[in-house]
């Protein structure tokens, strides 16, 4: 007997889910207005049950929804649902095709995302059953990706402090990121109480930050720190200062956090089983292949071949075709996140890979620029990396780079 498919279209918020049932007719078995948590999840398995005889088989119960992670998702994957992703930009698309009002409401998306389930889920992509392991190095490896990002923004709110009433202090500060550019700055914050600064002080900085030949360095900054420079009036300067003191302070406490983080996105790294695989790809390091692990996943049928993982990667172009007009382009709908770390690894392959810097100059060699050859030899190092996965083999550079291969 053919098992019944149900379809289920989840328009989810924070505090609730508008849930709408289908079957494989488009018939609108039942619609809901969920609360997130326990209890809806709860409802949500009752409803679905109130549509399936008794002498019935389980049916095949089939969930669109925006989102990929939450308790809300695990739940439906552990009652044995299909789960299909629905990128928000789709399902925008998918409305229009239906209705070009413009007419939105939760009730109505919900309705969308049924009727996408049931009628293109062959289109979709259907949430990957990553293991426990990987769900953890992607957690921790986006939280220390995500301060690191934080602090470039504080490090840049604190430069435009000092540029508006301290420029001394970018004279004297090569790397206000440092640990004795930052002490001293949150001791001196203002122009007058850093030209007081002793050389002995400065040489205290130096010290703790384990700078060497400190004496010339401490009178190199003393004599940025006392030069003439155009100033604020003094309550300026002051209300200034304030916030050089809590940028220095933050950053500070950021810098710290992201070192704890890195110890625990290596320790879970290298329990995960493919960790090997990942370390022996060329430009990459412990922290790139966390990131790049827990972005990829590591479900063995979420890709069903290296085109489909470099796709989603972003590293593959896209070609715009009319009539006799045939352009290609960088993808822009990408992961940032995968994207950023592939991009550092084919940097840093240049060095790594005698096979990489190859490929790399051919490419410019044929009138590519420089990101460009990078985009493509990140493509490139994809393709390796889907092909050792695949066979549980790592990096081998003479198999990777056959002269054959080098012409691709």
């Amino acid at each position: 007997m053919e098992l019944e498919l149900l379809f289920v279209g989840d328009d989810w918020a924070e505090e609730h889910h508008d849930v709408e049932l289908q079957n494989e007719a488009g018939r609108v078995l039942a619609r809901a207005k969920l609360p997130e948590g326990v209890t809806g999840i709860t409802r949500l398995h009752a409803m679905i049950g109130e549509h399936v005889g008794e002498d019935e088989e389980d049916p095949t119960v089939v969930v669109g929804i925006e989102t990929e992670r939450g308790p809300w998702v695990q739940a439906l994957i552990a009652a044995g649902y299909q789960v299909h992703a629905v990128n928000p930009l789709q399902a925008a698309r998918y409305r229009e095709r239906h209705r070009v009002s413009g007419a939105k409401s939760d009730t109505k998306d919900a309705h969308v995302l049924a009727d996408m389930v049931r009628t293109d889920r062959h289109q979709l992509r259907q949430v990957a059953g990553d293991s426990a392991e990987a769900e953890a190095v992607k957690v921790l490896s986006r939280a220390h990706k995500t301060l690191i990002w934080e602090r470039t923004r504080h490090l840049l709110r604190l430069r435009h402090a000092l540029r508006e009433f301290f420029p001394a202090a970018l004279v004297a500060f090569d790397d206000l990121n440092a640990v004795d550019a930052l002490e001293l700055l949150a001791t001196a914050p203002d122009p007058v109480a850093a030209a007081a600064l002793s050389i002995e002080a400065i040489e205290a900085a130096l010290k703790k930050a384990r700078r060497h030949n400190r004496g010339a360095k401490a009178q190199a900054i003393a004599a940025a720190l006392r030069a003439e420079h155009l100033d604020q009036p003094a309550v300026v300067a002051a209300a200034y200062a304030v916030t050089v003191r809590v940028q220095a302070a933050i950053l500070s406490v950021i810098n710290t956090q992201i070192g704890e983080l890195e110890e625990q996105v290596a320790a879970n790294f290298s329990q995960h089983p493919d960790a090997d695989i990942y370390l022996s790809q060329p430009g990459i390091g412990v922290v790139l292949g966390a990131r790049v692990l827990g972005e990829f996943g590591d479900d063995k049928n979420r890709y069903i071949d290296g085109r489909a993982r470099r796709n989603y990667a972003g590293t593959s172009p896209i070609t715009r075709q009319s009539g006799k007009k045939k352009t290609v382009h960088a993808r822009y709908v990408h992961n940032d996140r995968l994207l950023d770390a592939l991009g550092r690894q084919a940097f840093c392959a240049l060095r790594a890979s005698p096979g990489a810097r190859a490929y790399y100059d051919r490419i410019r060699a044929r009138g590519a620029g420089h990101h460009a050859a990078l985009r493509q030899l990140g493509n490139r190092l994809v393709g390796i990396l889907h092909g050792c996965l695949k066979t549980g083999t790592e990096y081998d550079e003479a198999k990777a780079w056959t002269p054959a291969q080098q012409d691709q």
